[in-house]
């Protein structure tokens, strides 16, 4: 990069940190102003030159007048070796927990490798001949949604083998505040990493700053690692966001009761998988009591969903138009009030549901009757400390 370069990239950080296009939080917020960080090439492209370099996205990594990042890269003659796919595939088309499989984008004829299934973390082969991966994928700012865990071992690669990494900032439709247990060690995988909570109210290049200055990378590497922040961007400000981050998350609605109702998955009752109102319903054969009828069946996004083809009983949640600020317990409590099954218990046998909730004392709270309240009141002190860790790492408005 040569030193014109180099001055104006810092000019322009220093226009983004110091005022320039920012919202006045307190009154209107000025849509037009906002830019994701991939809408943002000329912060970019500059580290990008004569590099060779990887590109880590799916379907959401889209500027603003939809054109893809990898095609817009491509014509700006910027070399990409390889596109790295995360969970649901490099086009959002593959189910929950599907293996993706490897192969070549039809359009680019860059040769596609999956970061999910046996190889969740790229190799030292598969970085060979790489100065740099570029990471852009729109995330939902829950930890148990794995595109996190897939920058977690990316940035770590990347440290292991002295490759810099660059994350296009988006949007977290969950910013601006935290909720939920912390995460113990015990309970860590995939779908939970980090000793966070549930909600941790950091945009997804906010989390990799903080994964790298805590040293929560293996054996405490830390990588190179350059964030390329939004435009106009606050934390209490809702956005509309590129492109839906994963089949049963078709919209706002499924991703704004998301957190709240994905404990399900470790239960014995369905979150609308196999129906056109996924992450906006739940309900099971045994909850008979509640009002709302769906049968799961085989679609597009659910190839064999949880419990298809059985008749459940439980809540719509669809009409439901709070903008969600904290988890929502009541919907998981009414369902155990309400389940009334001799053969199984409510919780899957594999304790999933202890994984999801990054600890084994919800479900006994649950088990024990504790109320919403009693329940978030034994969360307040983890969360008083996580947030001293946050706020070391907070990029924009808060």
């Amino acid at each position: 990069m040569n030193l014109a370069l180099k001055i104006k990239d810092l000019f322009l950080i220093v226009l983004i940190y110091f005022g320039f296009c920012q919202p006045n939080f307190a009154q209107n917020i000025d849509k037009n102003c906002f830019k994701t960080g991939a809408d943002r090439p000329e912060l970019y492209l500059p580290f990008l030159e004569n590099k060779t370099i990887a590109v880590v996205t799916n379907q959401t990594g889209l500027l603003k007048d939809k054109t893809f990042l990898v095609d817009f890269l491509v014509k700006k003659n910027i070399k990409i070796k390889t596109i790295f796919a995360p969970e649901h595939g490099f086009r959002g088309d593959a189910d929950a927990g599907e293996h993706v499989k490897n192969g070549v984008d039809s359009k680019t004829g860059i040769p596609i490798v999956s970061l999910y299934g046996s190889n969740k973390k790229p190799t030292s082969e598969q970085l060979k001949g790489i100065d740099l991966v570029l990471f852009d994928i729109q995330d939902v700012g829950v930890r148990f949604y794995t595109y996190i865990s897939t920058l977690t071992y990316v940035m770590e690669a990347g440290a292991e083998n002295n490759v810099e990494v660059i994350v296009l900032d988006r949007p977290n439709p969950h910013d601006g505040y935290i909720d939920g247990p912390v995460l113990k060690d015990q309970w860590k995988s995939f779908v939970g990493m980090h000793n966070v909570p549930i909600v941790y109210g950091l945009t997804i290049g906010e989390y990799g700053k903080m994964v790298n200055g805590e040293k929560w990378l293996k054996n405490g590497v830390q990588a190179k690692y350059t964030l390329i922040p939004m435009q106009g961007y606050h934390k209490k400000q809702r956005y509309e966001i590129s492109d839906k981050p994963s089949p049963n998350l078709p919209n706002d609605k499924s991703i704004n009761l998301y957190p709240s109702l994905c404990f399900f998955e470790g239960t014995q009752v369905s979150v609308g998988r196999g129906t056109t109102l996924p992450f906006q319903i739940y309900g099971s054969p045994w909850t008979k009591n509640l009002p709302y009828q769906f049968t799961p069946k085989p679609t597009s996004g659910a190839k064999d969903p949880f419990l298809n083809g059985k008749l459940c009983f439980g809540e719509n949640l669809s009409t439901y138009l709070h903008d969600l600020r904290e988890l929502n317990l009541d919907w998981l409590l009414n369902a155990y009030k309400n389940y009334k099954n001799s053969q199984q218990d409510f919780f899957l046998k594999n304790l999933f549901f202890d994984k999801l909730a990054g600890t084994d004392e919800l479900r006994k709270q649950i088990i024990a009757g504790k109320s919403e309240n009693e329940i978030k009141e034994s969360w307040k002190s983890d969360l008083e400390k996580f947030q001293k860790i946050r706020a070391k790492y907070v990029v924009y408005e808060d």
